[in-house]
């Protein structure tokens, strides 16, 4: 295609060259195969070489036109290596599971109590009440004081515990000592008013026995006297003496 003239060879190759800029240098230029009129490959030896030379120097290398792009990649592959690695170490940690409260033991308190009541009550022995009762409702459980039961001695509004023991009408503390006996032929009507089961009927009957028979001889003769039977006088043995 080529001819062996040098004016036309030059005008192709301006034209060659002016082609290979407008396409903004392409990273793979398309290959130029130049044919001799003789029907080889190629123009003339030295056409061949000055054109090589030029088309270097204006034609850019396609590897360095793929470098960006290579960089571009590594780069992109190096971030994914390190984000891959964090997540790694440092995982997302995971929320403990939820356990189940335990219920709070609750100590239940019973709802009764059993005391004891014992002393001047119609039925003394244990009696069950509620729980937080006060004494007076105790006392009623065993039937309520005697008539002649001292209740001085006794908080009837204090609250009960279970299993404790409730003296109705007795002293709180026993005394030490017994009190000294009375004597029969000295002891007054009042005197022996005070004695348990003598009552004032009792105690003029046994101040009258003194003055028609003279002084007792024997406690047993408390016998002689109306009102006075076999277990009055055990009870009155201790407490009278001659």
């Amino acid at each position: 295609m080529f001819e062996n003239n040098p004016d036309s060879t030059a005008a192709r190759l301006d034209a060659l060259i002016a082609k290979a800029q407008g396409k903004h240098r392409a990273a793979d230029a398309p290959l130029v195969v130049f044919a001799s009129s003789s029907g080889g490959a190629g123009p003339p030896g030295r056409l061949r070489a000055l054109l090589h030379g030029i088309l270097r120097r204006r034609l850019p290398d396609p590897a360095l036109l793929r470098r960006p792009v290579i960089y571009a990649g590594v780069l992109a592959g190096v971030a994914l290596a390190v984000a891959l690695s964090l997540w790694w170490r440092h995982p997302e940690p995971e929320a403990p599971p939820d356990l189940p409260m335990a219920a709070a033991e609750v100590t239940k308190l019973p709802d009764h109590a059993i005391v004891n009541v014992v002393g001047e009550v119609p039925k003394p022995g244990l009696v069950t009440v509620t729980s937080g009762a006060r004494v007076a409702e105790a006392v009623q459980a065993a039937g309520g004081p005697n008539p002649d039961a001292d209740l001085r001695s006794l908080n009837l509004a204090r609250r009960v515990t279970d299993g404790e023991q409730i003296a109705v009408g007795m002293p709180a503390h026993a005394p030490d000592s017994r009190p000294e006996p009375l004597n029969l032929n000295t002891a007054t009507k009042e005197q022996l008013d005070e004695l348990p089961g003598v009552g004032p009927v009792t105690a003029q009957r046994i101040v009258e026995r003194r003055l028609k028979r003279g002084p007792f001889t024997s406690v047993d003769q408390l016998g002689e006297i109306e009102g006075i039977g076999d277990t009055k006088l055990a009870k009155l043995g201790d407490l009278v003496r001659l």
